[in-house]
């Protein structure tokens, strides 16, 4: 089977000769959401950007679909795969609902008019994150959370079959946060990839297939939420403040809490 989402050997330094990535192999399948963990500046966020074909990776390569994302140009890169990230940069002088809509450009065609297809996707990913009410609405105007639900709307537009998404939960209330990581997960099983940076081990034992963890740019450890998330992995990459356990029920999945250390 040919992987949605492969990296072989994959490595990116900044100016200055840090190494931000180091010999990543990671697959993501059709039918997958796969968690990306780790600490800050471990490489996560540089990691989806070599897979969005966002930045050339020193080493290594980048597949789509068996292809080699450098022979995507930017137009079939937008049809293919959506990059979710952590916040926008600058806020455009723009509706929710027309920001939704930039998320159709690597369908539209070559008189860059929308359909009513356009249109439809536009209005079923507002629908899906609950921001139909705020479609009229300028970014400016929005809370922080709600902000990060529109570009997880302009994905979904998208129509895109890889998503990459870094940290879609920041400035969520509980309720979005679970609604999000259901939402992801629902399209997983739907047919797309998904690979989502988050650095709550908990939502991703509940919803994640598999769990991968970054420490200085390299892979350290990869498996279910069972193999990765114990003592004897984590410790290495978060420290001894961590506590361990499994939610009871029907689907018992492991958990890990923030402990405050015993006072000397």
């Amino acid at each position: 089977m040919v992987s949605c989402l492969e990296t072989a050997g994959l490595s990116y330094e900044y100016p200055g000769v840090v190494r931000a990535v180091d010999g990543v192999d990671l697959s993501v399948e059709a039918g997958e959401l796969v968690a990306l963990l780790g600490p800050n500046g471990s490489g996560k966020s540089t990691l989806l950007k070599l897979c969005a074909g966002l930045y050339p990776p020193l080493a290594g390569r980048v597949t789509f679909a068996g292809r080699d994302l450098a022979e995507l140009d930017a137009r079939a890169r937008a049809r293919h795969i959506a990059l979710v990230p952590q916040s926008l940069r600058a806020l455009p002088d723009v509706s929710v609902r027309d920001f939704v809509l930039g998320g159709r450009y690597g369908h539209l065609g070559f008189w860059r008019q929308e359909s009513a297809h356009d249109l439809q996707m536009v209005e079923l990913a507002l629908a899906a994150t609950e921001l139909a009410p705020l479609a009229e609405r300028l970014l400016t105007q929005l809370s922080g959370g709600q902000r990060q639900r529109v570009l997880v709307a302009r994905a979904l537009a998208q129509e895109a079959l890889l998503l990459l998404v870094d940290e879609p939960t920041n400035s969520l209330d509980p309720e979005h946060q679970v609604q999000v990581f259901r939402m992801l997960a629902g399209l997983a099983r739907n047919g797309r990839a998904v690979l989502v940076v988050t650095h709550d081990l908990n939502l991703a034992s509940q919803f994640a297939t598999r769990l991968a963890v970054m420490k200085d740019g390299a892979l350290v450890a990869a498996g279910s939420a069972g193999e990765v998330l114990r003592r004897e992995v984590l410790a290495p990459i978060y420290g001894d403040n961590l506590r361990y356990g499994v939610f009871e029920g029907e689907e018992a999945r492991p958990f890990v809490l923030p402990w405050r250390p015993a006072e000397p």
